[in-house]
């Protein structure tokens, strides 16, 4: 039987995330070289076949170098200015070390609003499959230019952990310029132990972690924090210290480096929890016998030609319930119609969408990713 390592090895898509002072070298600007080092080490890791995304800081740190500003600004239009310019810098930073080795990459800026809508949650769930099919790697970052302090993440280590759990990934990466989660602050006890592995949920955890520093806006808090939200899909995280030699591709051959946080249950079961639980039903689906059995039985997408009925009003992302002739509850998920356009559809084969609608959103009513089996 793998041990948790040794699992950890075997990772097929990762999110890894880094911080401002790794990337600006505690505020002196972007550390070019340093950046350069860990695109190495991740084009290392797709060369093995993972998919890869990338959560990135360092906007506003980047823009307050540019503007000639020691101390980070407090008013939100200023740090929305900020984060403008120092944004230019730092997508073109990335994107020419990508290059260097032929991987291309892409931009992505975000908001909590963009995945607390369930519409909007879809259309950036979408997009970033698609570009993560296509071998590219996706570069988030929160959206500081219009954020205000009502949407906004708070921390990228947040950020991290709700792409983690958009695209169902089994490992977040929690770059930092610790190596690690320590039993108390090494910067201040030289007696502090590494913890190198525990439960997400552990609340000992949280008692153990610091604040961030002048930089960021997160800690060692905020990744113990990121760490439980990325155990809700069932995702193990790893706080890593980013200025380790070549440690990124040591973590993934199974070297015992940094804290590893794993979740309390397996990735079917926390997001069957999250669909069941956590999202109420807005309409029923009725399907044929040959639906039934691709959905409950070969764990396939539900296509509209298996759709004998659509009932109750709902919109786009929202929650239904498939059910067979009998009324027996077979699945749940996230649609991707309205209830309008599904009545529409209901019925039809998925050829014939846009003929049906003038447009297609995807060619199933509900992803197998976004379907929830009932037993």
């Amino acid at each position: 039987m793998l041990n948790e390592r040794q699992t950890l090895t075997q990772s097929s898509r990762v999110v890894v995330k880094i911080g401002s002072a790794l990337l600006t070298n505690d505020g002196q600007g972007l550390d070019v070289a340093a950046i350069e080092g860990w695109v190495a080490q991740m084009a290392k890791l797709k060369e093995q076949g993972r998919e890869l995304l990338l959560v990135t800081s360092g906007s506003v740190a980047e823009g307050m170098v540019r503007l000639g500003w020691k101390q980070r600004p407090k008013s939100v239009h200023e740090l929305q200015a900020a984060a403008a310019v120092g944004q230019m810098g730092l997508i073109q930073t990335w994107e020419t070390a990508f290059k260097k080795y032929g991987i291309k990459s892409a931009q992505i800026l975000l908001t909590h609003d963009d995945l607390s809508n369930r519409k909007r949650y879809l259309n950036a769930r979408s997009a970033l499959r698609t570009l993560v099919d296509l071998g590219v790697v996706p570069i988030i970052n929160e959206n500081d230019t219009v954020a205000t302090d009502e949407i906004r993440f708070g921390d990228n280590d947040t950020l991290g952990a709700l792409v983690t759990n958009l695209l169902e990934v089994e490992t977040l990466v929690l770059l930092t310029d610790q190596d690690g989660l320590f039993d108390a602050d090494p910067r201040e006890n030289p007696k502090a132990n590494l913890i190198s592995e525990g439960r997400a949920q552990d609340p000992a955890l949280l008692a153990v972690a610091g604040d961030g520093g002048a930089l960021g806006r997160g800690g060692m808090f905020t990744k113990v924090r990121a760490a439980r939200l990325a155990a809700r899909s069932g995702a193990r995280t790893v706080i890593l210290g980013g200025r380790t030699e070549q440690a990124l591709t040591r973590l993934f051959e199974g070297e015992k480096l940094g804290t590893l946080l794993l979740p309390d249950d397996e990735p079917i079961t926390a997001r069957k929890r999250w669909l069941a639980g956590h999202l109420q039903e807005k309409g029923v689906l009725v399907l044929d016998k040959g639906a039934s059995q691709a959905v409950q039985q070969q764990g396939k997408s539900l296509l509209p030609v298996g759709v004998k009925e659509v009932r109750g009003r709902f919109a786009r992302g929202e929650l239904v319930v498939c059910i067979d002739d009998s009324e027996q509850r077979l699945a749940k998920g996230l649609i991707n119609y309205s209830s309008n356009e599904a009545s529409l559809l209901a019925g039809q084969p998925s050829h014939q969408i846009e003929r049906i609608l003038g447009y297609v959103e995807a060619t199933e009513l509900i992803h197998r990713d976004n379907l929830v089996v009932i037993k």
